[in-house]
């Protein structure tokens, strides 16, 4: 079976005329005819019935359908993989990433690559939050190209590379007594009830940690799942938090919080690009590594106390 035979018998029976099936392919309308009845000689059964103007599926012919449809997309992904080889300037980055990258650094690296390569597409994939330093499954299985990490991650078949740090806030109420403070140390809320991420959560072994280093254990209030119920437990003045920077400007505000800039050492979390070491990268994808690697404009962390 050629493929055109494949795909004019798609069109048709999504309800397009022969003629109009001809015309879209610049060939003769019997031309179609006959490579539609072809077709039918090669499946052992009528496929099409006339019905006005239009050919309509027989049961056979819906039940052909069906497969007709998954071998040629299948053939047309294997197409774009081809085209993707043979140009580079062209083709698809799987990409995964946390959501609080989502937010700043993630679609100001793609806005800064789209200008040195502009025909590139992104697969964007959200990664779930799992043990502190492991990649995510969708890493090790393949499923991604590259994976944009918010700490250092280790894996016998990965490689990874810092690509910018990222500092880490205090986030306090509008109206707590440091709201208006250019800068704090942990131990100023020593005493107070924190909010903090549900384990596992890389963020919250780091604050457990600068916590330790300050000399204190937090008393923890609530514990939840992401960063904006973190913000609103946070203004409605439920306790203290710390969080990342997210590319901010500080000291700042945003609606009910506050975020100061944190003295104490090792306020900041890296962030990294990670990759199967033994797995062959596309061209684009290739050069999008490339790109984050070698300090692309939109990937460098804005330090948040300056």
């Amino acid at each position: 079976m050629d493929t055109d035979s494949l795909r004019w018998f798609q069109l048709v029976a999504d309800g397009m005329t022969v003629t109009e099936v001809a015309q879209t392919y610049a060939v003769s309308q019997p031309g179609v005819s006959r490579a539609l009845a072809r077709l039918e000689e090669q499946v052992g059964t009528p496929l099409l019935r006339r019905s006005g103007r239009l050919l309509r599926l027989t049961q056979a012919g819906a039940a052909f359908k069906r497969h007709v449809d998954s071998l040629v997309n299948d053939l047309d992904d294997g197409l774009a993989a081809v085209e993707q080889v043979l140009d580079p300037e062209t083709g698809l980055v799987s990409l995964g990433f946390p959501m609080s990258l989502g937010t700043w650094f993630v679609p100001n690296v793609i806005r800064d690559f789209a200008r040195v390569r502009p025909r590139a597409r992104f697969a964007l994939q959200r990664t779930s939050v799992g043990e502190p330093g492991a990649p995510s499954k969708l890493l090790v299985a393949g499923d991604i190209d590259l994976e944009i990490t918010t700490s250092r991650v280790f894996h016998a078949d990965l490689e990874w590379r810092r690509v910018a740090i990222e500092p880490l806030l205090l986030c306090v109420a509008r109206d707590h007594r440091l709201a208006e403070s250019t800068s704090v140390d942990l131990a100023d809320v020593a005493g107070e009830p924190f909010i903090m991420r549900r384990a596992p959560s890389g963020m919250r072994e780091t604050v457990l940690e600068l916590c330790a280093a300050a000399g204190f254990t937090p008393s923890i209030a609530f514990e939840v799942d992401d960063l904006p119920t973190v913000r609103g437990f946070v203004g409605a003045g439920l306790g203290v938090a710390v969080v990342p920077a997210l590319g901010r400007r500080v000291p700042t505000g945003l609606g009910p919080v506050r975020f100061v800039p944190l003295t104490d050492t090792g306020a900041q979390r890296d962030i990294g690009l990670a990759w199967l070491t033994e797995r062959r990268l596309l061209p684009i994808a290739e050069a999008f590594r490339a790109f984050i690697l070698g300090g692309g404009r939109g990937s460098r962390a804005r330090s948040a106390a300056h």
